[in-house]
């Protein structure tokens, strides 16, 4: 969690906050339009005073924990090692988020973002200055185990940290099979940029595992989204390095784009392992302005990379652990003329 820090200037020896109005005197305005001037002098000076206040939304978010039964290796095959698999190798019953239209009424289509489905769990999008309010209900009928949803990036209360600690936690941190909570979350200047959530109650471990974990892509207040934005979550799954719970190419996510969009990779890792993300052909610029085209991160670490394409072709995109990669961490990424 990571929340805007105060800033506050000196004038004539005094501390004071820089979001302080002054006032402007009607007298020493005409008469005929000195109110309405006033009034939209005000209406203009809170919307600065209070960031991200003006065209500030409320998002809200239904998403369950629900069993679901995973193949990791749809196709049976390592492409690149010519490794064949059997069904009993690559298929497992597990837990993960899914999100629902309002009341959890019906099942969403799957996460465009992720190009795999139920894992990660659904994209969780916002703006500065956005209140999101995640509706989370625990449909665990496999393991019968309690759950929760603990959000990186966001501010908010302790009731909606979702995490479980004795004595402490709100209902959020352990919510029980059947039993739904309401977390709410702030988007704060310091928001912005692509998190984690994951299960942070007692079954964590072998929750985020099994795939219970997703992003969350915060833009800022004036900033324009991506053409295309793709979800790549590096993490362990079984006996596999994946991305998004699949691994080996034909079966990990073929990601898709033109030449002048503007795209944005969302990366994150979860589990106990780092890992280095890299594109074939492709290079960003770090936050010192220096060109790269590798970046490491570790357990619960993201960042993002934003580009304007212009290499059209078919490329691999993969952790450059090599280890991780003839484990199945590496896919394809398509550019179209």
């Amino acid at each position: 969690m990571r929340s805007g820090a105060a800033i506050t200037v000196k004038r004539r020896g005094r501390t004071r906050d820089p979001h302080t109005l002054s006032l402007v005197r009607t007298k020493d305005l005409p008469t005929r339009w000195g109110l309405g001037l006033v009034a939209g002098l005000l209406a203009v000076l809170v919307a600065a005073a209070l960031p991200g206040a003006a065209g500030a939304a409320v998002r809200n978010y239904w998403i369950t924990a629900e069993p679901v039964t995973w193949n990791a290796v749809p196709n049976e095959l390592d492409a690149i090692h010519g490794t064949r698999f059997l069904p009993s190798q690559t298929v497992f019953p597990t837990v993960t988020y899914r999100r629902y239209t309002k009341g959890w009424k019906r099942p969403l289509p799957d996460n465009r973002e992720s190009g795999t489905g139920h894992i990660p769990g659904p994209l969780i999008k916002a703006r500065v200055g956005d209140t999101v309010r995640v509706h989370f209900k625990n449909l665990d009928r496999l393991r019968n185990e309690a759950h929760s949803m603990h959000f990186h990036g966001f501010h908010y209360a302790p009731s909606s940290d979702g995490a479980y600690v004795p004595g402490f936690s709100s209902r959020g941190g352990r919510v029980l099979p059947g039993q739904r909570f309401v977390y709410t979350l702030h988007a704060d200047r310091g928001s912005q940029g692509v998190w984690p959530y994951h299960d942070h109650s007692t079954s964590m471990e072998e929750s985020i595992g099994g795939g219970m974990y997703g992003a969350i892509s915060i833009v800022g207040r004036h900033e324009r989204r991506a053409d295309r934005e793709f979800v790549v979550v590096f993490a362990p799954f079984a006996t596999f390095q994946t991305v998004n719970a699949r691994a080996f190419v034909g079966n990990t996510p073929v990601f898709q784009s033109r030449v002048g969009e503007t795209v944005q990779w969302d990366v994150l890792a979860m589990g106990s392992e780092h890992h280095t993300f890299h594109v074939h052909g492709h290079k960003w610029l770090d936050p010192s302005g220096v060109p790269t085209d590798t970046k490491t991160l570790g357990p619960a670490e993201s960042f993002r990379v934003r580009w304007r394409e212009n290499a059209p072709g078919t490329w691999l995109y993969h952790c450059h652990v090599e280890a991780h990669m003839a484990q199945g961490m590496i896919g394809l990424y398509r550019v179209r003329r």
